[in-house]
């Protein structure tokens, strides 16, 4: 399990690397549709980590284990 975080973790790191360069690319550059790219990029690199830190919270909240009886005491 530790291994598939750390490859997921890494796998994240590059998409918003990628995401952070697409808007780079898209602020330098001048195309008649550039400017819509960029919304979406900048969108994009907002909406994604937090989506991702939402679906972390909800994931702790359900995997959550009940207590046993035996940590009553």
């Amino acid at each position: 399990m530790k291994k598939t975080k750390r490859i997921l973790a890494l796998t994240g790191a590059v998409i918003l690397f990628g995401m952070y360069a697409c808007t780079l690319i898209f602020a330098l550059t001048d195309h008649s549709e550039t400017m819509g790219l960029l919304k979406a990029s900048i969108a994009c690199t907002i909406i994604l980590p937090v989506f991702l830190y939402a679906y972390s919270l909800i994931y702790k909240l359900i995997r959550r284990d009940p207590p046993s009886a035996s940590d009553k005491r």
